[in-house]
């Protein structure tokens, strides 16, 4: 299962499940995701490293959690 570690796997798909059902938008590489294909991505190319990016509104809230593959940007 690539350089991760099955309880790795199952945590990550379990938080970002979790700011899914609170509303949270999630995006990988600038497109609407779910948690399960962030966790895919994350898993299947693992050559590659991904940046989180919280997006707060107003009230202080995490409103959309963003993956960027930052390999992609150079």
């Amino acid at each position: 299962m690539s350089g991760y570690e099955k309880k790795d796997v199952k945590s990550l798909f379990t938080e970002l499940n979790g700011y899914e059902k609170k509303g949270v938008d999630i995006t990988l590489n600038g497109l609407a995701a779910s948690p399960m294909q962030v966790v895919q991505a994350c898993i299947l190319r693992e050559d590659s490293n991904f940046m989180r990016d919280y997006v707060m509104n107003d009230k202080g809230d995490i409103k959309e959690l963003c993956f960027t593959d930052i390999d992609r940007l150079e």
